[in-house]
């Protein structure tokens, strides 16, 4: 069978669950597995054949059915396999889309309003991917992390000969020196930490481990054999506990390898851990940490909880250690900063990790998305919650609040409200810089009084102007607004005369602005938090930060944009959108300061000579679309960094005044737009340095892939 979509259809008996759950098994050429298992997902009227549609994407030279794995009754008739034409294909999977939501109208307007856009971001393939996404995926969350370890993180054999034959060809096999303070750990979980060690594929390692005086008899006796099993490992036996941090400065005497891997004493490392390391340390020999991915692993041994990590977020880290586990010094740099420092009990690892950062170049920090490191979830884990160790957070300020004044920034370190997160709360310098928030506009002038009056009525910062933007209004009730606003304060009204273009529109109002500081501002937005802009501006006057975007809701309080994700159907869309307004997000990411790739310019700050360096908006190939991604993607190719606010909160009732777009030239001319994103910016569209390659392309919600 060739590569392609088809359909399967059978008879059974009225009330039967022989296709509930059904397994279709490809055999490509290497056998049935799992890995190339289908779920077959078939929907029947009662009346008609039971249906269910699958893609081959390598095709398949035999085909297996099977029940699936609870009892059923077999009783199939006639079964009928077809191969779909595309329009074909699709045209079942809006059938099959619209049928799984219409006894749920909202659902249904909502869907068809979210396909209407991302048709008009990213064209015919963003839609069709969002198709395919909806219709494999099922509800979001539904591909849980049990399917998604059969299906990406089982290695084969074949897998692991591969990796063994890639390490055999390195001409730098490094010694890796695993570290590992230890007190009464249960001997069970003891044992299997260092198993864990000494299964791995790459063999230079040496473990070393130091005994913070522990009372547990068997602790010494345990120690001692696997030293003299495997000359490898090397014992320390402290006389006195002096805690983590004491102990591990202990097992850093026993380290004569170039780096340094961390192991608590009850975790476990995946076989091929140190392997990766070393093959990524090949790829960057300039590297000085790395991190990998992680998940929990629970008493039964069952995996769950996976963190699937963005490469290095400068701003996320200062808000969370998310760097976590597995992470590798090169311990030289361990060293150099002096090791570990007693009384940072709990965040031990977050205050060296600060202090290295301080001495190495952002870009030497690697990430590796990969899931190395299961974090044990035992009673007294962090792994089970932050209330686990909550002096462990108190310890985590400190050594930021330390951070801080080491470096000399101009911020304080602050508790995140709610959340286990830090905050990195700058100050404004005196005087307040000049900001000009530009704002365009065509009539609708009751969301454009809105967005103006919130502005003047609730913001706190008081040295601004509002440049409103008219571009062709005709409607008599905004031309009298017009002439209302010539007497207000901090206020002008700019005429651009010419086709819209929002690109055109907005580098028009910059060369007008008298700002040092330019904000962009859609019609549609309403303030909430008084202090927003003093939070943006307290952002963008850092010298190395360009774009800064801020938190948007939706009028019924759900998220609107918690930052954009690069790549997500076919080009962009936000993340984290439909979110309830208090959710904390894929591992806090809605509620700490972070790094992103790119943020909307419905609300946007950068400093005018950022702006100007870069080449303002693309006003030739992104004329509607894309052209605030294109202008983050250019601030970050020009050395800056964006910032994303969980601080800065707005209401945006998106693109209320420009309408749908669905006129064939205007859906023309977004072809184009998207054509030129995907030409101009094809590398961090297939891999968003701030978006995990684990997670899905095909939503906004952070599920896996």
């Amino acid at each position: 069978m060739v590569p392609g979509h088809y359909q399967i259809s059978a008879r059974v008996p009225a009330g039967s669950n022989a296709l509930t759950d059904v397994y279709l098994y490809v055999d490509s050429g290497k056998g049935y597995n799992e890995i190339e298992r289908i779920d077959l997902s078939f929907r029947s009227n009662g009346k008609s054949p039971a249906v269910a549609v699958f893609s081959l994407e390598a095709g398949a030279q035999k085909l297996r059915v099977d029940p699936g794995e609870g009892s059923v009754k077999i009783a199939i008739g006639r079964v009928r396999l077809r191969r779909l034409g595309r329009i074909e294909y699709y045209a079942s999977l809006i059938g099959r889309v619209v049928a799984r939501q219409v006894k749920n109208p909202g659902t249904l307007v909502r869907s068809a309003a979210r396909g209407i856009k991302i048709w008009r971001q990213s064209g015919l393939r963003g839609f069709a991917a969002m198709l395919r996404s909806k219709e494999a995926l099922g509800p979001p969350g539904s591909v849980t992390y049990e399917k998604w370890i059969a299906l990406n993180d089982t290695p084969t054999e074949h897998d692991v000969a591969d990796l063994r034959q890639r390490l055999a060809q390195l001409e730098n096999k490094p010694l890796i020196s695993v570290l590992m303070p230890v007190f009464n750990t249960p001997e069970k979980l003891l044992r299997e930490a260092i198993d864990s060690v000494r299964a791995q594929v790459y063999e230079n390692w040496e473990l070393c481990i130091a005994d913070d005086c522990s009372t547990k008899p068997y602790m010494r006796r345990v120690l001692n054999e696997y030293a003299n099993h495997d000359p490898r490992i090397k014992i320390v036996f402290r006389d006195t506990n002096g805690h983590i941090s004491h102990a591990s400065n202990s097992a850093l005497e026993l380290v004569t390898g170039e780096w340094v891997a961390l192991l608590d004493h009850d975790d476990l490392l995946r076989p091929h851990a140190l392997a990766e390391i070393v093959l990524e340390v090949d790829r960057h020999p300039d590297a000085e940490l790395l991190y990998s991915d992680e998940d929990k692993i629970d008493a039964e041994g069952r995996r769950y909880d996976p963190c699937f990590k963005p490469d290095f977020s400068r701003e996320l880290f200062r808000s969370q250690n998310y760097l976590n586990h597995l992470t590798v010094h090169r311990a030289e740099n361990i060293r150099a900063v002096g090791g570990w420092r007693p009384g940072f009990e709990g965040s031990q690892d977050y205050d060296l990790n600060l202090r290295v950062f301080e001495r190495i170049a952002p870009e030497r920090i690697r990430h590796i998305p990969k899931v190395l490191y299961h974090w044990r979830a035992v009673e007294g884990s962090t792994a089970l919650g932050g209330s686990q160790k909550s002096y462990a957070y108190v310890a985590g300020l400190r050594t930021l609040e330390e951070h801080v004044e080491r470096m000399d920034i101009p911020a304080k370190a602050e508790e995140g409200p709610g959340t286990p997160c830090y905050r990195l709360h700058f100050f404004v310098p005196e005087p307040q810089p000049f900001v000009s928030l530009i704002v365009p506009t065509r009539d609708k002038v009751e969301l454009l009084r809105n967005c103006v009056e919130s502005i003047r009525e609730k913001t706190t910062y008081r040295n601004y102007e509002i440049l409103v933007v008219d571009n062709g209004s005709v409607e008599e009730e905004t031309l009298a607004y017009f002439s209302e606003l010539k007497n207000a304060k901090n206020v002008r009204v700019l005429h651009y005369d010419k086709p819209f273009n929002y690109s055109a529109i907005n580098n028009f109002a910059v060369r007008e602005a008298k700002g040092s500081i330019i904000g962009l501002v859609n019609n549609d937005i309403e303030v909430i938090s008084p202090d927003w802009l003093t939070e943006m501006v307290s952002w963008a006057v850092q010298p190395d930060v360009g774009c800064v975007g801020a938190k948007l809701y939706y009028a019924n309080d759900t998220i609107q944009h918690g930052g954009v994700i690069v790549g997500l159907g076919g080009v962009a869309c936000h993340s984290h959108k439909d979110f309830p307004r208090d959710h904390p997000g894929y591992f806090y990411r809605l509620k700490a300061l972070q790094n992103l790739s790119a943020v909307t310019a419905a609300c946007l700050l950068i400093r005018k000579s950022v702006f100007e360096e870069v080449g303002g908006l693309n006003e030739v190939d992104l004329t509607v679309a894309f052209n605030d991604v294109d202008l983050c993607l250019k601030v970050g190719e020009a050395g800056y960094s964006n910032v994303w606010t969980p601080y800065a909160e707005l209401y945006h009732l998106e693109s209320v005044s420009r309408g749908i777009d669905a006129a064939p030239e205007k859906m023309e001319r977004f072809s184009r737009e998207i054509a030129y994103m995907q030409r101009r910016w094809k590398e961090i569209i297939e891999r968003d340095p701030f978006y995990s390659p684990n997670l899905t392309r095909g939503r906004e919600d952070f599920s896996l892939s």
